[in-house]
């Protein structure tokens, strides 16, 4: 790895330009191979285990250089098609998005299939080359700034609920489609709902084979499980949004750099034990027992996501893995979240009552309170509930790792037999 960081020191030395269009800049850095170090060579990777990929970021970050373009085309897109689509897939779609062209969403949920996914409803029919899809998707994060999702539909009606089911890339700027924000209680409009109606597909866009789109859909969850959970590693992003609908990719590279912030979903949560260490110092809430006791589970939990992470990358140098890793990380991390909730809102105490939803509230409320952090912690207290929900709730972490990981029964039914046509739905 070391030898990997050098030449990366190196090449920085030689490419980052501050006056290089963000554009240009993400070229640069996604066809070296720096923006997804760990997908492999074939897919404009370097083929690095994911905890030397996230010291790629942070080396990047380091030298003061935009980092590679975040969201959801790198974190899911990208390492779906990498293991699952053919090369001439892998050049038309993780060219760009690792370039930064092309920002996607997940077209996975669905107002009556959240955690029972696989009851989707939405429904692909094939017109020639090209597939009509209609229907419905929920939850889409980003999906205002994408240019492509990853759509899962139905495509055989007649086929059990897990295999008539097929994934494809579509354009999320057809008159087909309609996205609507979803604002949430933070203030926010993180997630979406999206409308299909005769929006349309090609046949050279479905990711794997007809009607088994369930096994690569379960690829794109593992990915996101491991980026979500606790100890899953993060990297540096900036205000600097990949595709087309944000606008920056023609602006200065550099004007990006100051904007610095965690990364999207559960990494903004990573390392909220030091920040909350010193509130609490501030506060003199650090003299309470029961706060310093909460602290030290808080840290607990992130040092022992961190070794994991270390011990998977260990086993994995050994042709060995971690079974269920990407569902206990995702557990951990929402155990995370609301303890970060609970211990936060006791140390600001009373000024937890207090929230602003826009920059200019903010500025009033710490200009009031005199504490910057409050509008942090209420925020994150906000927006805890979520992580235990999206990318698969805690109930389904907890079925998975008891059915694949120890063995346990499936439920009783019909749905892996009967095929969906006539399985009850969901109204």
């Amino acid at each position: 790895m070391a030898d990997a960081i050098d030449e990366l020191r190196e090449w920085l030395n030689e490419n980052w330009n501050p006056d290089l269009t963000v554009a240009q800049w993400w070229e640069r850095l996604g066809l070296a191979g720096w923006s997804a170090p760990s997908l492999p060579e074939n897919a404009y990777g370097k083929g690095l285990a994911r905890n030397d990929a996230v010291r790629v970021a942070e080396t990047i970050s380091e030298h003061g250089a935009l980092p590679a373009p975040g969201g959801l085309g790198l974190l899911l897109a990208a390492p779906t098609i990498a293991k699952h689509g053919t090369q001439q897939q892998i050049d038309r779609y993780v060219r760009d998005i690792v370039i930064g062209r092309q920002a996607w969403c997940q077209l996975f949920s669905e107002p009556a299939a959240g955690s029972d996914l696989a009851g989707l409803q939405s429904r692909a029919v094939q017109d020639g080359d090209e597939w009509i899809v209609d229907g419905q998707k929920v939850w889409t994060s980003g999906g205002q700034y994408a240019d492509l999702g990853m759509l899962i539909a139905r495509t055989d009606s007649e086929a059990p609920k897990h295999q008539g089911i097929s994934y494809f890339a579509i354009d999320m700027h057809q008159r087909g489609i309609e996205i609507r924000p979803l604002k949430e209680m933070t203030g926010r409009a993180l997630f979406n709902e999206v409308f299909m109606t005769e929006a349309r597909t090609t046949t050279d866009a479905m990711i794997g084979d007809q009607n088994n789109g369930w096994a690569v859909a379960n690829s794109t969850l593992g990915f996101e499980r491991a980026g979500l959970g606790s100890g899953g590693g993060h990297s540096v992003t900036t205000a600097a949004l990949p595709g087309t609908v944000a606008g920056h990719l023609d602006r200065r590279a550099g004007d990006f750099v100051q904007n610095r912030r965690p990364s999207g979903g559960g990494a903004r949560f990573r390392g909220a034990s030091r920040m909350l260490i010193d509130l609490a110092k501030s506060t003199g809430a650090a003299d309470q027992p029961t706060v310093r006791q909460d602290l030290m589970r808080l840290h607990t939990i992130e040092e022992i996501g961190r070794m994991n992470t270390l011990r998977l990358k260990a086993l994995r140098a050994k042709g060995d893995d971690i079974a269920g890793f990407g569902n206990i990380g995702k557990l951990s991390m929402s155990e995370m979240v609301r303890l970060q909730r609970d211990l936060g809102l006791r140390i600001i105490g009373a000024n937890g009552m207090l929230h602003a939803y826009d920059s200019a509230g903010k500025l009033k409320l710490d200009e009031a309170t005199g504490q910057p952090f409050n509008a942090i912690v209420t925020e994150m207290a906000l927006f805890a509930q979520a992580p235990p929900i999206y990318g698969g709730t805690d109930q389904v972490q907890r079925n998975i790792i008891g059915e694949r990981v120890l063995g346990l029964p499936k439920d009783p039914g019909f749905d892996r037999t009967m095929p969906f046509s006539e399985l009850p739905k969901n109204v």
